[in-house]
């Protein structure tokens, strides 16, 4: 199986920027969403997998030898590498990952979204993105020895 997805939201060129504008802003945020994920294999509460899967794609898009560099790393690249791979995601991932996200959408629609039609909006995706995650194969720990 490829290791390189597919990607139809980082597909086309970005108009009205430079290749190598372009290329710098990839990796430039590619690097932040690598740290937000490296931070959260240290704390339990950030779930680490849609960090480096964020940073992966646009790593694929900013520079392949930095994209190659994540999949080989001990530390990162077994957790792309289970998605990619359709393997799946840890339980634990997948029950912060919806906490976050639920904390975020209420938090946006009570405070930030006055509109009744966008908060429905934003609900309504939420719950999609809800359903993929638990939709998401979930990955059994083995223990080694």
């Amino acid at each position: 199986m490829s290791l390189t997805p597919h990607l139809p939201f980082f597909g086309g060129e970005m108009q009205g920027f430079s290749g190598k504008i372009r290329r710098t802003l990839f990796i430039f945020f590619g690097s932040l969403f690598l740290i937000i994920g490296a931070i959260g294999v240290f704390i339990p509460i950030l779930p680490t997998t849609p960090f480096l899967l964020l940073a992966a794609a646009c790593y694929l898009r900013g520079s392949e030898r930095l994209y190659r560099w994540m999949l080989s790393n001990r530390i990162f690249g077994a957790f792309i590498r289970n998605y990619l791979e359709g393997r799946g995601i840890r339980f634990t991932q997948k029950i912060f990952t919806l906490m976050i996200l639920w904390v975020m959408i209420f938090f946006s629609i009570f405070y930030v979204v006055e509109s009744f039609l966008l908060r429905t909006l934003v609900f309504l995706i939420a719950m999609g993105v809800s359903v993929h995650i638990v939709m998401l194969p979930t990955l059994r720990q083995t223990k080694l020895g």
